[in-house]
């Protein structure tokens, strides 16, 4: 018998590996996709052989992916052993970071959430204060929850500004003020609370967000548009976030607006669009007014909110109404021009302006008279949750991508929990790297 090449014997054993960690993977993502399932609802749903399929689940139970759950019914036979995924084999939190607070969530790893905290920051927002505000809601969520730090396996922050989620910089940040221009704000943050750590931009985790829980769920082309102090766009296509070439896609309220200042873009100006349709830009329309109010509401001059303003135009009041009606047309033509560019199926709006009943109702109106371009448009369902959601989404997808890549571990037992706790620091540890 002629003995294989040298690079025939190396190749084999790399060959059984792949092989076995594929079929590995594909059992996981069932378990986690169908739920508790017997070994031979695994096989039917897999097309794997029955052998691949039990070593793949003894690996799984090896590594504390996998639980048992007893017996399961009986068609006539043996009843099976069913087991499931066990979504508390580590956790997650997400993120969303702005001017007034961080909210953060802590969910299990089948998106579960368990535990939720909002914090102040005072507008104090310079990177290093929002680091100590993030350790605190860590030491709070885990507290609360009774989840040992070291269990978590991913952190990602929603950020107000342009980021490049890759290198983990945000790139600007405007709304934060100070200290916000090129900041390794994921580096830094993962060295204080020694967690893997993932940012992006806001908008586009809302727009992630919506496609997981909300509005946008099964539509793989779609915009998320939210409209409030500020104007942004989360922009999802074929299923998936798109960035841009600067990572600055979807910052449609720079979209040049007819009768405003034609003056170049400017990072630290509001944009055009901005001006005339964020929240402070129709309060302050409103405050400048006349002062007749026709006795169907408050003065003009009198300091409302845009709520309270929309609210009016409903009710009847003049002013208010031509502010909302001017609000709406300007919308709608904002939605109209990004819809000829990206031809998307769905806009999903967001943000105390764009979701006011009224608002809605106008644009929606003004849009569908087009001859094309009329997208579907839906009000966001998630409302300020939507980055969280997202931001968990998108921690959930960085661990699943990883989970294998940990060691093995036998069954989990008291006297063994300080040898689990270093190959947990140890799979960390890789998942950053990743």
């Amino acid at each position: 018998m002629k003995t294989p090449p040298a690079g025939a014997r190396g190749r084999r054993p790399l060959r059984q590996h792949m092989l076995r960690e594929a079929s590995t993977r594909i059992v996981l993502a069932l378990l986690r996709k169908q739920g508790p399932c017997s070994r031979a609802d695994l096989v039917r749903y897999s097309g794997l052989t029955a052998p691949t399929v039990s070593s793949a689940v003894k690996h799984l139970q090896t590594m504390s992916l996998v639980e048992p759950l007893g017996l399961g019914s009986s068609s006539g036979g043996r009843p099976p052993h069913v087991i499931r995924f066990n979504s508390q084999f580590g956790y997650v939190i997400g993120m969303d970071i702005g001017t007034r607070e961080v909210r953060a969530a802590l969910a299990d790893l089948e998106g579960n959430i368990i535990e939720e905290r909002s914090t102040p920051t005072h507008y104090v927002t310079d990177p290093g204060s929002i680091l100590l505000l993030v350790k605190k809601c860590i030491r709070t969520l885990t507290g609360r929850a009774g989840v040992s730090p070291e269990r978590i396996l991913r952190l990602t922050a929603a950020m107000p500004g342009i980021t490049n989620a890759r290198a983990g910089v945000v790139l600007t940040a405007p709304i934060l003020k100070s200290g916000w221009h090129n900041v390794p704000f994921a580096a830094m943050l993962s060295d204080a609370i020694r967690i893997p750590v993932s940012i992006e931009n806001d908008m586009n985790l809302s727009a992630v967000g919506e496609a997981w829980r909300g509005s946008a769920q099964g539509v793989r082309d779609f915009v998320f548009v939210t409209v409030a102090t500020g104007i942004g766009a989360g922009i999802f296509l074929d299923g998936n976030v798109y960035r841009g070439h600067d990572w600055a896609a979807g910052e449609i309220a720079y979209l040049q607006v007819p009768g405003t200042d034609e003056a170049p873009l400017g990072i630290y100006r509001p944009g055009s669009l901005e001006t005339v349709i964020g929240a402070r830009a129709i309060e302050r329309s409103w405050r400048e007014g006349s002062n007749g109010s026709n006795g169907k509401g408050p003065a003009p001059r009198e300091n409302l909110s845009v709520t309270q303003i929309f609210d009016l135009a409903v009710r009847g009041q003049a002013q208010a109404r031509e502010i909302l009606q001017r609000t709406a047309r300007i919308l709608a033509h904002a939605i109209s021009d990004v819809c000829v560019i990206l031809n998307v199926a769905l806009v999903v709006v967001g943000g105390r302006v764009a979701s006011h009943p009224a608002v809605f109702e106008e644009t929606c109106h003004i849009i569908q008279r087009n001859e094309f371009y009329h997208p579907r448009v839906a009000q966001s369902s998630l409302g300020w949750r939507a980055p969280l959601l997202g931001a968990i989404r998108l921690a959930l997808d960085c661990v699943e991508e990883n989970l294998l890549v940990f060691p093995a571990t036998t069954r989990q037992i008291p006297a063994e929990e300080s040898t689990l706790r270093a190959q947990r620091r140890s799979a960390q540890r890789r998942l950053l790297v990743s």
